[in-house]
């Protein structure tokens, strides 16, 4: 079933990124008329990978390569399996048991059931979720990709051995995010695609400064109060208590300032929850908590706030830099995973490795408007020559180009 509605058009970015980036992908679709492709991942709301299917696959469609974006359903006991994955692919301890393998490989033979690949001249199968179902769908002279998001640059070895030897070497390449997260033991091609955001989504397009104003008024945000915002699942990687110990120590300094901590509880991912609640006891009257997904309030939010925060102490990439960045705000970032390569530290944001250098850099923007303006100014150039969507789909052009299976 295609999840993907509304028109997107590929010429719309033109102003944005310019007439020869656009010809380039234009002409790489020529060669690749007629084809089509697959996308597949475990939920249609929530988190980055969504965020960019949502985005790509209707200007794949644009551009005359037929796309199409399935998602695999699960209980509560696939999840949590998946989510151990993803902290295990990230360097975590995992008790991986036979019933565990049975749980992750029964739930994706029974999607298989429903599900079918047949016609399409290319599958992307995004993260550990639905990694079995190269072994249920993929036809003869299909390349399938494994797209892994996730920072896999020292992943738990008992886990990788389970899917390297069961899925991902049955795929024709794995695509990363990052040169890091490339594996030694790997019998497949190996290619980077870095992510990228849409500034023409709802989420990055402009707004007016009413508009800015009327949405935050709808959640009582005070916007004549200096806001530090961070935009993150409720992830222990993504450090909220760490945000909270932060503005605390900032506070010192600046006592007129307030914290606001949004983020959405993604189907695929069980601890939520729980993590917002390990938090929510600890919020002040100055820090608010929002877990309801509205794209025009972070749109809002990243453009309002004086300091966008993403201290993850692990991030596959952290699209939500790139984000904030595009709006012209600086942000204060983690010195971890795909992060560095958004922020240039002390340029248009900061990189920051614990509670105190964070606290400290929140208190340099608040303190410097100047500063953070300038900042602000070369992160959003930054981000539209590197982590727009439209490279992100010369990318994959690119590839589908070089593995089109010979005709003849």
């Amino acid at each position: 079933m295609n999840m993907v509605s509304g028109k997107k058009r590929i010429s719309d970015y033109k102003p944005i990124v310019g007439e020869e980036a656009i010809s380039e992908i234009m002409n790489l679709a020529a060669g690749l008329s007629g084809k089509s492709c697959k996308h597949i991942n475990s939920t249609r709301e929530g988190g980055g990978v969504a965020e960019i299917l949502q985005n790509l696959v209707p200007l794949f469609n644009d551009v005359g390569v037929r796309a199409e974006w399935d998602v695999i359903t699960g209980n509560d006991e696939f999840f949590k399996v998946t989510k151990n994955f993803h902290n295990a692919l990230q360097g975590g301890d995992i008790d991986l048991t036979d019933e565990v393998k049975r749980i992750h490989i029964s739930v994706n033979e029974e999607n298989a059931k429903r599900m079918s690949a047949a016609g399409f001249d290319f599958v992307v199968n995004h993260d550990p979720q639905p990694a079995p179902l190269v072994n249920f769908l993929k036809q003869k002279n299909q390349p399938w990709f494994w797209r892994c998001h996730i920072d896999a640059s020292k992943p738990n070895p008992v886990l990788w051995k389970y899917l390297s030897e069961n899925f991902v070497n049955k795929h024709d390449a794995m695509i990363v995010s990052m040169e890091s997260y490339k594996q030694k033991n790997v019998s497949i091609p190996q290619y980077v695609i870095q992510p990228s955001i849409d500034p023409l989504s709802e989420k990055n397009m402009d707004l007016t400064e009413a508009e800015i104003e009327k949405k935050l008024a709808e959640y009582d945000i005070d916007p004549d109060v200096p806001i530090v915002t961070q935009v993150s699942r409720f992830d222990k990687w993504k450090d909220p208590k760490g945000v909270l110990d932060a503005f605390e120590i900032a506070k010192r300094d600046h006592p007129d300032c307030q914290l606001i901590l949004v983020g959405n509880m993604s189907a695929d991912d069980p601890e939520g929850q729980m993590i917002y609640d390990s938090i929510v006891g600890e919020c002040g009257p100055d820090v608010k908590l929002i877990t309801k997904t509205d794209h025009v309030l972070v749109n809002a939010l990243q453009r309002k706030s004086r300091v966008i925060l993403q201290k993850s102490l692990r991030e596959g990439f952290g699209l939500t830099v790139s984000e904030a960045l595009w709006k012209g705000t600086p942000v204060i970032g983690g010195n971890v995973g795909g992060i560095p390569l958004q922020i240039i530290d002390g340029v248009n944001g900061y990189l920051v490795n614990n509670v105190e250098e964070t606290a400290d850099r929140i208190g340099r923007l608040l303190d410097d408007p100047d500063l953070a303006k300038r900042m602000g100014d070369a992160g959003r150039e930054h981000v539209r020559h590197r982590f727009l969507i439209t490279r992100n789909l010369r990318d994959y052009l690119r590839l589908f180009t070089r593995h089109a299976p010979k005709s003849g």
